[in-house]
């Protein structure tokens, strides 16, 4: 009753002071919601898009290596020459070719090293950086009964691909990757060839890289963690281990909703469905924003946990806040006009502009041309998003700059620098999809370098290497820009001749013989080592594929070699021609 009548009898000024101070209430306090709304919604989104790119970032940052270890372990299981030894252990020829192709892989990998199992005997090889087992590489056989042989029978089962299996040397405080890549043909598997990678110059890369609010870390397909800053976090002999035994990702996490969800996370980057990720999880008691990417060359997740918090600091937006307050007080006789133009439709731009950052437009977030709080604020946004914009600029220009590394070097041989069979297999899938539409033809031409094994045999496998490729030097200035060629295997090189007839192909196949004949080739060491080669050339029909079109080339060579070596033979879809040189 008391307040009733204070407000009667009230003068005028009074009354309009409390409806302006209630009105400013009011209009201060859905305000000032909107206002923290858009402020969570910026750093959530622009945390989610720092996540994300940094997945990306890690994916790459220091992973080259590791990758060039992998191809290089698939390229040794895949070798012919491997596969024959794995299949027909007690043939002396294969064997001694089979373990040749190894000692001259064992020379590309980081660590110098390598061991490999054949399934059938059981008999585990090895030979280490100082080449210590030269002449007794087979160090025992491997036993399902023996707990230290586990290993193997285990990534045994896990079938084809590579399997990668983290180890830590506490004595020499060093953290080694074993890459375990399975043998087999036809869907059997015929054994498993390996190497190990030191990854403690990758830890302090990539796992240890300082970045405030932000941890990187390496699971395994059963999130188990395979890198981690913290050692003592890291599941070591993953291969060997049962599954409730594993130090994995999820134990880490707080509640079983987020456990799930991150696995649920985990099988969707695996699937391809999406490249990264993320999603806000409790972890030690603190939210943090989870990102997810997948590796399938490795395996391995990319997971990285952020401290939304730490990374962009809330009390940046404080003077929004004041600066709020002061304009509502400064025009409280005009409050319901100005308040609306002066503050929620200005702020209402920088929401239009929060949603084109959300939407991947980082050029700008509002248009403000003055220079009071609202406006340095949509400065400040404009700065945040074009770093932001600038950052992402960087990440996916490296990310493209190794996308394209790897791609050259899974499609190159990385001792001659041509294509490798997988290279060579889609030039000629172009090709003659080209020559089809075109209604040319191509051909083929095989060069198989005579008495090559003698060669590694007198000279060395370092000289053997030399020569193949210097013969490679010989051959190309032969070939036209849009011709191909690929190293075949060990001592074979194929050639691929665009929009070529018979007797063409005949003359650069010619051509190539003789460059290769001409003069003796000169070692690093200044021995001279003459070199001949046997050539077989076939053209390739429309409906061939590069199966039937190399192996016509094949019988080619076949005629040549057991005619004395040292010539070229053209198959005419049936016709031989033969050319000795």
């Amino acid at each position: 009753m008391s307040l009733l009548t204070a407000w009667t009898n009230s003068g005028l000024k009074a009354r309009v002071l409390v409806l302006v101070l209630a009105t400013l209430v009011a209009i201060a306090v859905p305000a000032s919601g909107i206002f923290l709304w858009i402020v969570n919604g910026t750093v959530v989104k622009l945390g989610t898009l720092f996540a994300e790119k940094q997945i990306l970032f890690d994916r790459y940052r220091g992973l080259e290596a590791l990758m060039r270890e992998v191809s290089l372990a698939e390229t040794v299981a895949r070798a012919p020459v491997i596969v024959e030894w794995a299949q027909d252990e007690t043939d002396p020829e294969k064997a001694k070719r089979g373990l040749a192709e190894l000692e001259h892989y064992r020379l590309s990998f980081t660590d110098r090293s390598y061991f490999a199992v054949v399934d059938k005997s059981g008999h585990y090889y090895f030979n280490d950086k100082d080449n210590t087992y030269e002449r007794n590489r087979l160090r025992y056989t491997v036993s399902p009964d023996a707990p230290q042989d586990v290993w193997y029978f285990k990534t045994r089962a896990l079938g084809k691909g590579c399997h990668l299996n983290v180890n830590r040397d506490e004595v020499l405080s060093v953290t080694k990757v074993w890459i375990n890549c399975i043998i087999q043909k036809d869907g059997k598997v015929l054994g498993l060839i390996g190497t190990g990678v030191d990854l403690t110059q990758f830890i302090k890369e990539v796992v240890e890289f300082p970045q405030t609010g932000v941890q990187s870390m390496f699971v395994d397909l059963q999130g188990a963690v395979q890198a981690h800053r913290d050692p003592r976090v890291v599941d070591f002999h993953s291969l060997t281990k049962d599954a409730t035994a594993k130090k994995t990702i999820f134990r880490l996490l707080d509640e079983e909703g987020d456990r799930k969800a991150l696995a649920e996370m985990m099988q969707r980057v695996a699937k391809g469905e999406a490249l990264v990720l993320s999603r806000f999880m409790q972890m030690d008691g603190h939210e943090v924003l989870v990102g997810v990417g997948f590796l399938d060359r490795l395996g391995w997740f990319n997971v990285t946990v952020m401290d939304v918090d730490a990374i962009i600091d809330r009390k940046l937006f404080a003077p929004i806040a004041g600066l709020m307050v002061a304009i509502l007080v400064a025009v409280a006789g005009l409050m319901t006009f100005l308040f609306k133009r002066k503050v929620l439709d200005r702020l209402a731009w920088v929401e239009q502009g929060v949603t084109r950052v959300r939407a991947g437009d980082f050029t700008a977030v509002a248009k403000e041309d003055g220079n009071d709080e609202i406006a340095r604020l949509s400065r400040a946004f404009n700065e945040m998003a074009q770093a932001v914009g600038d950052n992402t600029g960087r990440l996916e220009a490296m990310v493209r700059e190794r996308t394209q590394k790897l791609e050259e070097l899974a499609q190159h041989d990385p001792l001659t620098s041509v294509l490798n069979r997988r290279g060579f297999e889609e030039a000629f899938a172009r090709e003659q999809n080209r020559a089809q539409r075109n209604g040319t033809a191509c051909g083929l031409i095989i060069v198989d370098l005579d008495r090559f094994k003698l060669v590694n045999d007198d000279y060395g496998h370092r000289a053997g290497d030399e020569v193949l490729v210097a013969c490679v030097r010989r051959m190309l200035p032969a070939l036209r820009s849009y011709d191909a060629c690929a190293r075949w295997g060990g001592d074979e090189f194929i050639l691929l001749i665009s929009d070529c007839t018979a007797r063409s192909l005949a003359v650069i196949a010619n051509k190539i013989a003789a460059l290769l004949r001409e003069a003796p080739i000169v070692l690093s060491d200044g021995q001279a080592v003459p070199m001949t080669a046997s050539l077989g050339a076939a053209m390739a029909l429309p409906e061939d594929s590069l199966t039937d079109a190399a192996a016509r080339a094949d019988a080619g060579l076949y005629r040549v070699k057991h005619g004395g070596r040292d010539g070229v033979a053209i198959d005419e879809t049936g016709a031989m021609l033969r050319q000795v040189g």
